[in-house]
């Protein structure tokens, strides 16, 4: 299936809902006003577009491929998926921002709604700096290893145990595996860190749900 194929098809979905819940664009007899209820609707998939692709990349994908593919091979991989994954969740995460606001704006505000916007402000900017500066360093530092590794005959294999054995007698191997150990590790904090200014935003948002 083609992405325009799939884009339509989640269009054609969107606009059977509107159909079976006339309320949501101000056609119902108490419904809301057109404007605020569609910024609502973009906060919402925003949002939650952001969450589940968070959830899935930290949670699920990310091991998995790590688990089953030959570690060069996933490397690669993860050096073109996670420039798009953090556009994605970065414009996520501004547009709800944006939404967010414009819904509760700061003067008129309550204290619990000022703290939600802080937690989506503070998953964009740990979003963006994973995109500017922690994602570009580790591909980078993933490519140089990789052309050590690549000289030494390993990487080819599924796991950390080969580089692991090799770098005890390599001291390059292993000043290689420290510094991108480190960049990596900046860049997972941030992406936990976004993911958990998320998980307190996805709280309120339950709150609010009448089922």
């Amino acid at each position: 299936m083609s992405w325009s194929t799939r884009f339509l098809t989640a269009v054609a979905f969107l606009a059977v809902g509107v159909v079976f819940a006339p309320d949501v664009l101000g056609s119902g007899p108490e419904s809301p006003a057109g404007a605020i209820t569609a910024v609502k609707l973009c906060h919402l998939l925003a949002f939650a577009t952001a969450w589940g692709a968070a959830l899935w990349v930290t949670f699920i994908g990310g091991i998995i491929m790590f688990k089953n593919l030959p570690r060069h091979q996933f490397g690669n991989l993860q050096s073109k998926m996670f420039p798009a994954y953090f556009t994605v969740v970065s414009v996520c995460a501004a547009v709800s921002v944006a939404a967010f606001a414009y819904l509760h704006p700061w003067r008129s505000a309550s204290s619990i709604d000022k703290y939600q916007l802080g937690f989506l402000l503070s998953a964009l900017g740990f979003d963006l700096s994973n995109l500017i500066v922690f994602t570009p360093m580790t591909i980078e530092m993933m490519k140089k290893r990789h052309k050590v590794e690549r000289d030494l005959s390993i990487g080819e294999e599924i796991g950390w145990s080969k580089n692991m054995e090799v770098a005890k007698t390599n001291p390059q191997l292993a000043a290689m595996n420290k510094k991108f150990g480190m960049i990596h590790g900046l860049s997972s904090l941030a992406n936990i860190m976004a993911f958990g200014s998320l998980a307190m935003h996805s709280w309120y948002l339950a709150g609010k749900i009448q089922l």
